[in-house]
């Protein structure tokens, strides 16, 4: 398929500090482990395997295959799952939440990117195998990120109440968002294998993380993915270690500092660390543990211990805590045989600030890779694309900055007032003579002037672009739409698009397109054209 790459500086949609990590600034430095490149990878495998013991990966093994015990595997899955227990496996990890249907495009983005660069490192690096990871957070707990999914601009919402880790969610009701979902999509043979999914993961699963197995298990399953569910207790044994260590404020001493100087440097810092980073979980609930002059509570509710009973409580039952965003990258570290994990933007923003507090608890800092970003056109799009001779760079222009550009493309008159601008500077070239041989009062006259009049040419330059913007509103038209298609509410089609869309339009070939396409190492966003 044709295809172009754009710099992700050049779409002006990710931030100074993705981008300076894409630019290895020197700044940024000390605040990861090694920058992802294949070459790298050998001393990231070597640090992992003197770290990663035989121990944490019989339990591992053992648990996956746990969890996978009532779902048909792929023959590549089932060998990938034999593997892990193998010293000379490692994987590869991204993590998602569970939103429903997939949520936005970049889902498949990012196992895509991780699929990927499994394939490309066994190439380089054959002595050892390669395993993509796909992490559920089913300890997640706000309902409202992942309750819905947008489909031709409309939102399909899954209503029922909230509470608690999502994971464990009762999928009652959801057979109403099938109803809406299959009256809105229509016939046709795609359409109806959308149904098929839809249903077959969500009305025939008892819980949401079963019902996010089985949809990421069809969809990526050829491939080998692996899907972890952390909500384990086998799992959290190994955690409890730092668990413990965790009441002494650990994470909060060594990543603050991180935090601070991320701050110092102009970037903005994507998550501020507690005092203690640790949820407790019960039926219902998912709330903050905070320490009291020597005592621990559970927030809004009645428990509590000694520091004593805490640490008891950490070690009969590890189930009933769980990490929040700080801690959950050292919990996928201490139980996986992991060498690099890929994310968004905001999400590697935060692991930024992680490195000490892994330092500090002497586990290997994982590789960072940002994951695939794809812009999708039609093929109908790319024809009126081609037609409004609008490169692919300019479409991420801002919506005022492509219509201006565009009519003066195409305007028959010289909206360009650059050379009047330079002949009136030249103009009051020998107004300022003249003025030196006066006094200050009248050079700032002048001065006062020369604004007066270059703001008036400004003016005239604005009204002239406004009025050939009216005279050729069918094209302003056609490019303004053209534009909101490919970036609905002036977002990247990717945070706001569901798959289905693009399946209705690729059927099957959209993922092993996207497999084939997608360059997990290249560092720049891909526009893909069908």
């Amino acid at each position: 398929m044709p295809c172009d790459c754009i710099p992700f500086r050049d779409t002006n949609y990710f931030s100074s500090l993705i981008c300076d990590y894409l630019d290895q600034k020197a700044e940024l430095q000390p605040f990861y482990n090694r920058f992802p490149t294949l070459e790298n990878f050998e001393d990231q495998i070597k640090e992992k395997q003197q770290s990663f013991s035989d121990e944490h990966r019989e339990v591992l093994s053992k648990a996956l295959k746990n969890q996978y015990h009532n779902l048909d595997c792929s023959p590549a899955t089932t060998q990938n799952l034999n593997v892990l227990e193998h010293s000379s496996t490692f994987t590869i990890t991204t993590g998602h939440q569970l939103n429903l249907f997939t949520g936005p495009l970049y889902f498949l983005y990012k196992i895509i990117s991780t699929v990927n660069l499994t394939k490309t490192l066994k190439e380089k690096y054959p002595d050892y195998n390669f395993v993509p990871i796909y992490w559920m957070a089913t300890e997640d707990h706000d309902f409202d990120e992942i309750n819905y999914f947008n489909l031709y601009g409309k939102k399909i919402q899954w209503n029922r109440a909230d509470g608690g880790a999502v994971g464990v969610f009762d999928t009652q009701g959801i057979d109403k968002v099938f109803e809406i979902f299959s009256s809105e999509i229509g016939s046709g043979r795609n359409a109806e294998h959308l149904k098929s999914l839809f249903k077959n993961a969500y009305v025939h699963h008892n819980n949401l993380a079963s019902a996010t197995r089985y949809l990421a298990n069809e969809l990526f399953g050829e491939y080998g993915l692996v899907i972890i569910d952390g909500d384990d207790r086998d799992l959290k044994q190994l955690f409890v270690p730092y668990v413990k260590k965790e009441i002494e404020q650990v994470s909060y001493t060594a990543v603050l500092p991180k935090a601070n100087k991320l701050d110092e440097l102009g970037y903005k810092v994507q998550v501020n660390p507690r005092e203690i980073n640790l949820f407790y979980l019960a039926e219902g609930i998912r709330e903050r543990i905070i320490e009291q002059e020597g005592r621990y509570f559970v927030n809004e509710t009645d428990i509590e211990w000694s520091k004593e009973d805490l640490l008891k409580e950490f070690s009969e039952f590890p189930e009933r805590f769980s990490p929040n965003v700080m801690m959950r990258p050292l919990y996928q570290e201490v139980i996986l045989p992991n060498l690099c994990y890929i994310g968004g933007g905001g999400e590697l923003a935060y692991w930024f600030e992680l490195k000490n507090y892994f330092n500090a608890v002497d586990i290997p800092f994982p590789m960072l890779l940002l994951r695939n970003s794809v812009l999708l056109q039609t093929k109908k799009q790319a024809k009126k694309i081609e037609k409004l001779n609008i490169s692919d760079t300019e479409l991420f222009l801002k919506q005022y900055e492509l219509i201006n550009r565009k009519v003066r493309q195409i305007s028959n008159i010289d909206i360009n007032f650059d050379p009047q601008r330079k002949h009136l500077k030249e103009q009051f070239v020998a107004m300022y003579k003249l003025a030196e041989q006066t006094d200050v009062t009248f050079k700032n006259a002048v001065k006062a002037q020369e604004v007066k009049q270059l703001k008036g040419l400004d003016m005239l330059e604005k009204r002239l672009l406004k009025a050939q913007r009216r005279k050729l509103s069918d094209h302003v038209q056609r490019l303004t739409k053209i534009q909101n298609e490919l970036f609905p509410n002036q977002s990247l089609q990717e945070r706001t698009v569901n798959f289905s869309e693009m399946y209705l339009e690729y059927g099957e070939d959209l993922i092993s397109t996207l497999i084939e396409c997608l360059d997990p190492l290249k560092g720049e966003f891909l526009v893909l054209k069908q």
